[in-house]
């Protein structure tokens, strides 16, 4: 089982945790991530690099980098991705995003990340995006729920 976390993600689990919601979406990041160490396989990017070196507080892009540790894959960026990420981003994704889904797809991995507004763009699209898309908390639940032996 193949994995892109986007960077909203891999924040997760240094955002205030006051918030139901932000706790369960760390849980299953945190979970995910461990499943990375042993049988699953966490896909990391330039892009990912690219959006982590811009957070403005060091403490928080160390941390969050730190969590690139468990990437076994690393995708870079070449003329096809970036074409690609151009046709997303004309279906009304942002750079970042577009550059993400791009590489996912790529990779042949899951694309999860916390933002409903990018899931919502992609669900309009799904007949041009073949890459599944979901919540962190929502993907892990179908995955583990399923019983298979990838889970």
């Amino acid at each position: 089982m193949r994995i892109y976390l986007d960077v909203c993600c891999l924040c997760r689990p240094f955002d205030d945790q006051t918030s139901n919601r932000i706790r369960m979406e760390t849980e299953a990041v945190i979970a995910i991530l461990k499943r990375c160490t042993d049988d699953w396989i966490l896909v990391g990017s330039e892009t990912i690099e690219f959006e982590i070196a811009r957070i403005s507080d060091e403490e928080r892009r160390r941390h969050v980098g730190s969590l690139m540790q468990f990437a076994r894959e690393q995708v870079n960026l070449d003329q096809g991705l970036i074409t690609r990420a151009r046709s997303f981003h004309e279906q009304g994704m942002d750079t970042f995003d577009s550059l993400h889904l791009a590489c996912a797809e790529h990779a042949g991995a899951a694309f999860l990340t916390t933002d409903d507004s990018l899931i919502k763009v992609i669900k309009r699209h799904e007949d041009k995006i073949t890459v599944e898309t979901k919540n962190p908390v929502q993907w892990f639940m179908e995955v583990t729920a399923n019983g298979s032996k990838d889970a």
